[in-house]
């Protein structure tokens, strides 16, 4: 990954795939950022000499980050427990959709895959920190559980056995996910599609029969916009309570919009995005929906 006396401009070119990856152990584009610049900083910081000495910036860049967002994800339940309401991680559009304003957004360095779904990124929230670090970096990432004892200070086969707990944990809540292939896709879409369809008709019939009768609703307002404090559990339950919504938002639009990679939906009045909804699907029937109204967390989307 490198050699000795690498000139500093090289570390520049780390940057996409430090943002890749904290974005997956964090959740957050802005502290994904946050972490990465002060990576970053830390590397600057160091004496040109220690810099020549360092045979792989982009090593040292990844253990420094991803010991930076262990340290963050040990803080995050704390600070997670004053959020109001359900937290969410950020939903990301897709290229098309991002705000291009001066200078580098992280929303544009994201590589969309499978490995940033909705789902997936809200069952890394249940794992504990080192956990999640050493399931993302071997399993996302491919990187050796060597480097990764370096991030955790933990032996290879520590790091190993917390990988595989992570990955059955993972195996456990998706296991009856559709699997994501082109077809799921097409399926997923036209399911959306209905959705959307039946949501802007207030149609309660509808909505029910699109959704499974054990689904269940999360939205993330953050306190600074409306949202049911808790998740809404029950096909019948989230049926009444969009079309609640719809009656209440006259004006609002719906869109049919690739939220993490998959089709979702986005809400918008007068050209701003109030609201991004993304789902999970499985037997054919909407199983999750995860709804972002925290107006924070909607700033890379286009109006």
């Amino acid at each position: 990954m490198g050699t000795a006396g690498t000139s500093t401009d090289d570390t520049v070119g780390e940057r996409r795939q430090l943002i890749n990856v904290a974005y997956r152990l964090l959740g957050s584009l802005a502290e994904a950022e946050d972490a990465v610049q002060e990576a970053y900083a830390r590397w600057y910081a160091l004496p040109h000499a220690r810099q020549d000495e360092i045979v792989s910036p982009g090593a040292w860049l990844t253990t420094v980050t991803g010991r930076i967002c262990l340290d963050v994800l040990g803080s995050a339940r704390a600070r997670r427990e004053r959020y109001v309401g359900a937290w969410l991680p950020d939903p990301l559009p897709d290229h098309a959709e991002r705000v291009h304003g001066p200078g580098t957004d992280p929303a544009d360095q994201m590589v969309l895959d499978e490995s940033v779904s909705m789902a997936f990124l809200v069952v890394l929230e249940s794992m504990t920190p080192a956990e999640r670090v050493a399931f993302v970096l071997h399993d996302v990432f491919r990187y050796p559980f060597a480097e990764i004892a370096g991030i955790l200070r933990r032996t290879p086969a520590a790091c190993k056995q917390l990988a595989a707990s992570a990955r059955r944990r993972v195996r456990s809540e998706r296991s009856h996910a559709t699997a994501t292939t082109a077809t799921a896709t097409v399926v997923r879409a036209d399911l959306v599609r209905q959705v959307k369809e039946a949501w802007e008709a207030k149609d309660i019939a509808a909505l029910v029969d699109l959704l499974d009768p054990a689904a269940v609703m999360t939205t993330d307002g953050g306190g600074r916009a409306d949202a049911a404090l808790r998740p809404i559990e029950g096909g019948a339950r989230i049926a009444q309570y969009m079309a609640a919504i719809a009656g209440k938002a006259p004006g609002l639009e719906l869109l049919e919009r690739s939220v993490n990679g998959a089709p979702g939906l986005v809400a918008r009045r007068a050209g701003a995005v109030l609201t991004v909804a993304a789902f999970e699907v499985a037997e054919g029937r909407v199983t999750r929906i995860w709804v972002v109204r925290n107006p924070e967390k909607l700033r890379p989307w286009v109006g």
